[in-house]
């Protein structure tokens, strides 16, 4: 939430043309009384692309998954994992794991108002709750409704005793429990994740589940992105230059800058593009300080790719050969 909006995705979708693309988690109570174009809208280069709904009244998520579906998106995500504070307080997100009963009503009355596939993503359980009986619980009872696919993060969430962003790490992570998940329902499309950083390591997992989802990962390290199309998807991989990177989100920086929005609403998601080569930190500082400079236009990103040139061009030659 508040990372991944459209920009972030826009840049996430230059470095790779397969992978599925989630929204930021928008409540349905927001679809239904709020700015829709604004919380709902996306570039069609975007697609594919899931839409992720918290709530837990059925027929208001039913109507927000419709909205959902009118603006274009090919998946409607009901999340059954976020464990903040403000979600807890709305009886949505993780808390719900406790009522799969709920869970499958509301994928139900969802399901029955779109065309589009309905998702749900989870954790492997809550607090005292005994991860393999519950979970297997949960799952049976939103398969149940309807649901085929479960995004499940391979960490419990204990409500009571840790804060919101504790809750990302300090559970430990289980994959034999979601791999086991998927041994005992091969019908269904289970997807792992929760602490995955390398595409290597999403292969591994790829040989007991069916999809592993990035999270943290591809933004703080979105380059891990471009070679996921020829890793996973068998299909070419996207230029691994930062500068052919850049050059691709250009014409959409500069359409954004003609309608009003902030250059530093676009690169602060770019940061992380270039890491452990030289001329790195210089590249995030020019972006950083540029970016938010009143009238600062698309050369502030070109002058920070300078930064990578310049180091290159002062690595001595013999050191630049080996």
């Amino acid at each position: 939430m508040e990372w991944t909006d459209r920009h972030c995705r826009f840049f996430h979708r230059q470095l790779s043309r397969r992978a599925l693309l989630y929204t930021e988690m928008v409540t349905a109570a927001a679809i239904l009384h709020g700015k829709r174009d604004k919380l709902l809208g996306f570039d069609p280069a975007e697609h594919p692309l899931a839409l992720q709904i918290g709530g837990s009244e059925p027929r208001q998520l039913a109507q927000a998954a419709r909205i959902g579906e009118d603006f274009g998106y090919d998946e409607i995500n009901l999340n059954v994992g976020c464990p903040s504070d403000r979600v807890q307080a709305g009886r949505f997100g993780v808390c719900l794991m406790a009522e799969p009963a709920l869970v499958a009503e509301c994928v139900a009355a969802m399901r029955a108002a779109v065309q589009v596939p309905v998702t749900v993503k989870c954790r492997i359980g809550i607090d005292d709750q005994d991860s393999e009986a519950g979970l297997s619980r949960f799952i049976d009872t939103v398969a149940d409704a309807g649901c085929q696919v479960f995004i499940v993060h391979a960490r419990k969430a204990w409500l009571r005793g840790l804060s919101p962003r504790e809750n990302r790490d300090i559970p430990p992570l289980d994959y034999d429990r979601v791999w086991r998940l998927k041994t005992s329902r091969p019908d269904l499309t289970i997807v792992l994740n929760g602490g995955i950083t390398t595409l290597a390591e999403a292969t591994a997992h790829l040989e007991h589940v069916d999809g592993v989802m990035l999270g943290r990962a591809a933004y703080q390290n979105p380059s891990i992105l471009l070679g996921a199309d020829a890793a996973l998807f068998g299909a070419p991989a996207q230029s691994a230059h930062p500068a052919a990177t850049l050059a691709r989100m250009a014409p959409y920086i500069e359409r954004e800058l003609a309608c009003g929005e902030r250059l530093s609403s676009i690169t602060r998601h770019m940061l992380g593009l270039v890491q452990g080569v030289a001329g790195a930190r210089g590249f995030r500082r020019h972006l950083t300080e540029g970016a938010i400079r009143p009238g600062a236009g698309l050369e502030i990103v070109f002058e920070a790719l300078r930064f990578l040139e310049l180091a290159r061009a002062e690595i001595p030659r013999h050191a630049a050969v080996a």
